[in-house]
């Protein structure tokens, strides 16, 4: 599987958003994936939970939203190695009181480089979902501009 993901890595560079979404369910292994495109990529994963969070406390809550897109772009160029940037733990972009738009987010860094994520939800019917319907934090999207990667 690694193989195939690296090679889709290399198709999309004549792509003009050059956005891959690893998906499946809880512990099929999507994070291990991208740990292993990191290695034989040399480049380091922005665990964005852990980290964009620790950065966000320094912040007084009510200015968080207003900061937050602005720290991931910084965040995330420290850690984009030769045009691909590495992401995991994306669920805090899904935070109500961050105002994001998550995929949205992902697009835009996706414009300047490969960008390869785990998606923490679900793809159906080529709609992409997070959480459920009713959920404070569910989303839901179409899947245009960027490449579905499953893993079972």
């Amino acid at each position: 599987m690694i193989e195939k993901l690296d090679r889709l890595v290399e198709d999309i560079s004549s792509l003009n958003s050059k956005l891959i979404l690893l998906i499946g369910p809880p512990r099929s292994g999507k994070s291990e994936l991208l740990r292993h495109l990191a290695e034989r990529r040399r480049a380091r994963v922005l665990s964005v939970g852990a980290t964009l969070g620790r950065e966000l406390l320094s912040v007084p809550a009510p200015r968080r939203h207003l900061l937050a897109a602005d720290m991931l772009k910084e965040l995330a160029d420290g850690f984009v190695s030769r045009g691909l940037l590495l992401l995991d733990n994306i669920e805090l972009l899904f935070d109500q009181t961050l105002q994001l738009s998550p995929l949205d987010l992902l697009k835009r860094h996706a414009h300047g480089g490969g960008v390869v994520a785990v998606w923490p939800g679900e793809l159906q019917e080529s709609r992409l979902s997070h959480a459920t319907t009713g959920h404070p934090e569910y989303q839901d999207y179409g899947i245009d501009g960027l490449v579905p990667f499953k893993v079972q």
